[in-house]
């Protein structure tokens, strides 16, 4: 399997730390029981300690399939093919407008690809990588030649899942579970993978469903499908709730023990892409590997952009020259669920 190309495109209004507190700060004005300024201090260093510097949201007037369709035709382009010569499209993000059908379809229609085969992969930010693992089974089995992958994540809109809703807050300790809605940016990356038979990938996963409801955007009759926990619905239905520091703990020994699994040799691999939910927890987790000159970082300077957090980094370093053909890199995710992924691949 042969990674053609992959696009990153970000909407243009920027928010800094500071911005992000001040919404935090004007959304809970008349909620938060107690010393609001030195709740907004400490929102400040928990922001500054996790690495997060800024993040891009949509601007007025901004649409997301404009977006999407932008970083699509870039993804098609650096291919050196066409959209007709695309015969499968995945969307892997956890932004969504539709249960039904699978947002693939109505994104296969905006972009004027009929007769494209379509499905959905869901596994929260670890979307992606789940979809290049599915991509090369089924390009193995000689089921598809050309595949384009979609991760189109536009939460901040006024009235969806995080904002305003989780920056009011009522008492500190409802940060444990909406600290990780101000890390969030938006954004869209288009990938590009063909069937190459000469490329192999290695992918080592892992699943802990025991953590299930450490991140969680319940729908309306969740109840029916999950034992009763207070941890999901902490923030009412259809709106996000993560309890970022206990995944972060999780996160950083699994994901470690499924970097010791990896038969490509460390020495070999010239970075590291890890999912971009925190700096802070991927450099304690390299540090123990003793791989952290290797970590490839888009997290300060885009926040977490989800499922698109890890194809973003490898975009990012693509086009500031620091990724060439040739290249053996290593890629981790990290997901509700949970979920873990490691892949090594030879760009």
């Amino acid at each position: 399997m042969r990674l053609d190309s992959v696009a990153l495109v970000l909407p243009s209004r920027v928010l800094t730390n500071e911005d992000v507190v001040a919404l935090v700060g004007r959304h809970s004005a008349a909620t938060y029981a107690g010393d609001l300024d030195r709740l907004l201090r400490g929102l400040r260093a928990l922001l500054r300690r996790s690495g997060a510097e800024r993040r891009h949201w949509r601007a007025p007037g901004e649409e997301v399939l404009g977006l999407v369709a932008d970083a699509a035709g870039r993804a098609v382009e650096a291919a050196g093919v066409r959209k007709a010569d695309v015969d499968l499209l995945i969307c892997a993000g956890v932004d969504r407008g539709f249960a039904e059908p699978a947002g693939a379809y109505l994104l296969a229609q905006a972009l004027d690809m009929a007769g494209v085969g379509c499905f959905d992969v869901g596994d929260g930010c670890n979307g992606w990588l789940r979809a290049l693992e599915l991509l090369f089974a089924l390009f193995r089995a000689g089921a598809y030649r050309r595949a384009l992958i979609v991760n189109a994540e536009f939460p901040m809109f006024e009235g969806g899942p995080v904002y305003p809703r989780l920056f009011g807050l009522r008492d500190r300790k409802e940060l444990a579970w909406s600290f990780a809605g101000y890390t969030l940016g938006e954004g869209v990356t288009a990938t590009v993978v063909s069937a190459d038979p000469e490329r192999d990938w290695e992918f080592q996963t892992s699943s802990r469903p025991d953590l299930a409801d450490l991140s969680t955007v319940p729908l309306n009759g969740y109840q029916r499908y999950c034992r009763p926990s207070d941890r999901v619905g902490r923030t009412g239905v259809g709106h996000f709730a993560a309890f970022s520091g206990e995944m972060f703990a999780e996160a950083t020994r699994e994901v470690a023990c499924l970097f010791r699994r990896l038969n490509a040799p460390v020495g070999q691999i010239r970075a590291i892409f890890p999912h971009g939910a925190t700096q802070r927890s991927w450099d304690e987790g390299a540090k123990l590997l003793g791989v952290r000159h290797l970590m490839y970082y888009v997290y300060p300077r885009f926040g977490n952009l989800i499922s698109a957090s890890v194809p973003a980094g490898l975009a990012s370093a693509v086009a500031a020259g620091q990724l060439r053909r040739g290249d053996r890199v290593a890629l981790c995710g990290a997901s509700a669920g949970m979920s873990f992924s490691v892949c090594s691949f030879v760009y």
